[in-house]
């Protein structure tokens, strides 16, 4: 979840506090700007500090243990990784009111990832899938176990069961909600089987940047971990379309199960969204509502053109 460009502050964070934490624990770079950079995310605020750096503070006490795991966990993967991941410069204290650890990271340079910016989607699908291969394929032991840290990202969809359901209820008339259930459903059956591996956990468009319509860096492992990777699928939906989603699809290499988990992985985050946002008339709000009413129509068709849904009856039907 991001939000656009807003007046400093939100959380009780703004660049006053982000300069005295700076004085008083990097009396080194006191002298260097300090600026909320200009689309910001949900779970930390983040400053550009200097030309180089930038600071990125949690919003909430929930989101404090992704601290701790990225900056240890970045530079293990990195160096396995196709294209940069924030690089781990400084690690804050609690201090001048502030109540939670926070970080100092490398900036990378590059846009975030909007189609007007991506010459060849099919190709940056493919990129996209090439660097989810890579996480995938790098030695998962002693790696944070899907949990709580990351918002259960890496664990059976099961866990937004109760969620899910009553998304379905507050849209029942609005959204072919029987359909909608049957691709919950299948989610729900097609458990995990492998071993646990790496996820990033939130693969979208604000955390992908770009130059020349290329993939260059990969952001925010606030949501990774190590279990099942489905998860990291769902980008096939929410930003790729047609050649792209096909692209994405043959070159990341997942089994059908996989693809059913990530459309419940999808359609999960779609639902909620939308029984929040349908009733608005609210210019944004309602852009995203009719965002999320897309993804669930194609969500719904891809289920019902998959192998596994045909699997998926036959093994009610033995039962």
């Amino acid at each position: 979840m991001t939000t656009p460009p807003h007046a400093d502050g939100r959380a009780g964070i703004d660049a006053a506090l982000v300069r005295r934490l700076i004085a008083a624990q990097f009396p080194r770079w006191s002298h260097l700007s300090v600026a909320p950079v200009e689309i910001d995310g949900w779970d930390n605020r983040t400053y550009r500090l200097g030309e180089t750096m930038t600071v990125r503070l949690p919003t909430d006490e929930a989101y404090v243990p992704a601290i701790a795991k990225e900056d240890r966990w970045l530079p293990v993967l990195a160096p396995s990784l196709p294209v940069p991941v924030p690089p781990i410069v400084g690690r804050g204290e609690p201090g001048e009111g502030y109540p939670f650890e926070w970080s100092i990271r490398g900036w990378l340079d590059g846009d975030l990832a909007r189609p007007e910016r991506i010459d060849d989607m099919p190709r940056f699908a493919e990129s996209v899938a090439g660097f989810v291969r890579a996480l995938q394929g790098i030695d998962a032991t002693g790696g944070p176990a899907a949990g709580a840290h990351s918002f259960y990202r890496g664990a059976p969809p099961a866990h937004y069961d109760g969620e899910t359901r009553r998304a379905l209820a507050a849209l029942t008339g609005r959204i072919d909600t029987d359909r909608a259930a049957g691709v919950w459903d299948a989610a729900l059956r097609a458990t995990w089987q492998g071993p646990p591996v790496w996820f990033h956990g939130d693969i979208a468009a604000n955390n992908l940047l770009v130059e020349d319509g290329r993939l260059t860096a990969v952001l925010d492992f606030g949501t990774s971990g190590v279990g099942d990777p489905a998860c990291d699928l769902v980008i096939a939906w929410t930003m790729f379309s047609g050649d792209s989603r096909e692209a994405f699809r043959r070159a990341v290499g997942q089994d059908d199960p996989a693809w059913a988990r990530a459309r419940g992985w999808a359609l999960w985050k779609a639902l909620i969204c939308l029984a929040q946002d349908i009733d608005t008339d609210l210019g944004t709000t309602a852009g995203q509502a009719a965002v999320h009413r897309r993804v669930i129509e194609d969500v719904l068709a891809d289920h019902d053109r998959s192998t596994w849904a045909d699997w998926a009856d036959w093994a009610d039907w033995a039962t």
